[in-house]
């Protein structure tokens, strides 16, 4: 049987997510390192950043190292009425680090439904969202908000693309101080200004979240929008850990991509958003595709950097063995340990720059132990 703490933190992570997501019939999806840097120019408003580590392959095509999974999918996704396509992967791909600045390869799992999206794959979507989470810890968070909502306050505004970038990163920054003077600077009306103040402070549990936004909807657009939050809550309540999602409101999206309810996870020990998700029908639009399309991705190189215990041996021994060592008992030598579930380092001499719990000599007289570290 396969022994599963052999693995690193992200690894186990992995190895548990793939076998959830086979559970729901996702599918593996595999992509080259490369893709043509076209793609990613057409669609650089969508990606996280902007930079893309780019080259010019022997046939003189631009060519880029990843930096995005989606895209990817959506090329190689064939419009199929009636049928949904579900999968999964688990990519690198390479982007410029928020902490360092320079470009790091990350560790991507994520999966994404496709086709003519109903509210069950939304759910089914969402509820994998969760699982995820949970694989990773049990102390979560999973927020949700609807573009619709946002989408349709600022088009009661009508000031323009330039007015909806403004207000939107306020609302990203839950700044609500500086959302009249910029209303007023773009001739909207201070009624609109109030719903948006109103909007920005509008998060939590989720009834009370409900309550709040039937004070400030108006139009078909925010309407269709509040009633399917309401379905997806009354959804929600009926699962274990209910009270961990909740709605968020500041939690805003491309509209130019996002159409949908959108969504981001926490978990305990990590600072920063390890899962983002939502619904992007926009972008399949623009892509050339008449489906739909909601998923999300999980940043395991996370796990590595936040919940991973630092390993204090490289191995748990070396076995320091000479020429005239009996190859037959020196295998089984080795598998005396592997059973005990140490890991072995065969060796003549003593690596510098490996360091063990146990050092052990080995030969055909038997096994003396050299130096033990605790």
């Amino acid at each position: 049987m396969f022994d599963e703490s052999i693995l690193k933190t992200g690894e186990r992570a992995v190895f548990a997510l793939r076998s959830l997501y086979r559970k729901y019939g996702y599918q593996p999806y595999k992509m080259s390192k490369f893709e043509e840097y076209d793609l990613y120019a057409r669609n650089k408003d969508f990606l996280v950043s902007d930079s893309v580590i780019t080259f010019t392959d022997t046939n003189g095509k631009l060519m880029a190292l990843k930096p995005d999974v989606t895209l990817s999918i959506i090329k190689n996704y064939q419009d199929e009425p009636g049928c949904m396509q579900r999968v999964y992967y688990n990519e690198n791909v390479y982007r410029i680090s928020d902490s360092t600045h320079v470009y790091k390869e990350i560790l991507q799992t994520g999966l994404e439904c496709m086709g003519d999206l109903t509210a069950y794959d939304r759910m089914e979507v969402l509820r994998l969202a969760v699982e995820s989470l949970k694989t990773i810890s049990g102390d979560y968070v999973l927020e949700i908000s609807h573009m619709g909502i946002l989408s349709g306050l600022l088009s009661q505004a009508e000031a323009g693309q330039e007015f909806a970038e403004r207000i939107t990163t306020l609302i990203a920054d839950k700044n609500a101080h500086e959302v009249p003077a910029v209303c007023e600077a773009y001739g909207v009306s201070a009624d609109l200004a109030e719903k948006l103040v109103k909007f920005i402070g509008i998060y939590g549990q989720r009834d009370k979240v409900l309550s709040e936004l039937e004070a400030i909807c108006a139009g078909q657009e925010m309407a269709e929008a509040l009633a399917e939050l309401r379905d997806i809550s009354a959804e929600l309540d009926r699962w274990d850990g209910a009270d961990r999602i909740r709605f968020d409101f500041s939690l805003v999206n491309d509209m130019r991509y996002y159409d949908g309810i959108v969504f981001q996870g926490y978990v305990e020990g990590i600072p920063d958003v390890i899962l983002t998700g939502g619904q992007y029908d926009r972008l399949m639009k623009r892509m050339g595709r008449k489906s739909g399309a909601i998923g999300f991705a999980l940043y395991l190189d996370l796990l590595e950097s936040f919940l991973a215990e630092p390993e204090r041996f490289d191995v748990d021994v070396i076995l320091l063995c000479d020429e005239a060592a009996e190859p037959d008992a020196l295998k089984d030598m080795v598998e005396t340990y592997r059973k005990q579930g140490l890991s072995v380092s065969v060796q003549r001499e003593v690596p510098k720059k490996l360091s063990c719990r146990q050092l052990v000599k080995f030969n055909n007289k038997g096994v003396e132990v050299l130096e033990t570290n605790d």
